[in-house]
């Protein structure tokens, strides 16, 4: 498992937050692919990003949250979404108060409006076999990493077909786009590894 963290690397969530809800404005579903996300901290900070910005159409919202997790650790905590409070000092106080909620000995759950739109399911990336489709955003962060570099092009492939028209790809900052296959996607901002698929 991948070390991550609430909140982190959040300047590239925000900006793919705006432009997944500028692509999804109107539709009745805004589906998004967390590939990678470890005990849930990737998955429950996109979501939150989401449910500010959303407001009373959140619900329309369905994350899934995926992990190579064939001992089935992962799924129950994201599912549980109960987290020690020393792992969640980096989260701005504010959004901390309004979306987390006091448990016995220290713990803090992800409020139910929340824990709500996050699905979460065991997925081998290598399988090269996308969880679904039509998805406006997919993140993948922490994880291309621990790929060879053939592996990391297949992957990247897979996540454009996953993607709607138009839709988000966000990688880890240090991951740079394979050349073999940046013709399937523009940049989106110079200074975040944030692309659309063209």
């Amino acid at each position: 498992m991948a070390f991550t963290f609430f909140f982190r690397d959040l300047p590239v969530l925000e900006y793919a937050v705006h432009e997944t809800i500028k692509l999804a404005m109107g539709r009745m579903r805004i589906k998004v692919w967390d590939a990678g996300s470890a005990l849930g901290q990737e998955p429950y900070t996109v979501a939150i990003l989401f449910a500010e910005r959303l407001g009373a159409t959140f619900n329309n919202l369905y994350l899934d949250a995926t992990d190579y997790d064939s001992e089935n650790n992962f799924g129950d905590i994201v599912t549980q979404a109960t987290y020690k409070y020393e792992e969640l000092q980096r989260i701005p106080v504010d959004i901390f108060k309004k979306y987390f909620v006091a448990q016995e000995n220290d713990l803090y759950r992800v409020c139910d409006k929340v824990r709500s739109r996050v699905f979460f399911r065991y997925h081998d990336l290598l399988s090269l076999k996308p969880i679904g489709s039509d998805y406006a955003l997919v993140v993948c962060k922490n994880v291309l990493l621990h790929f060879q570099y053939s592996e990391r092009i297949e992957v990247i492939t897979m996540y454009h077909q996953a993607l709607s028209p138009g839709g988000f790809l966000a990688l880890e900052n240090t991951q740079k786009m394979p050349v073999e296959i940046l013709h399937l996607f523009e940049q989106v901002v110079p200074d975040a590894q944030l692309y659309r698929k063209i």
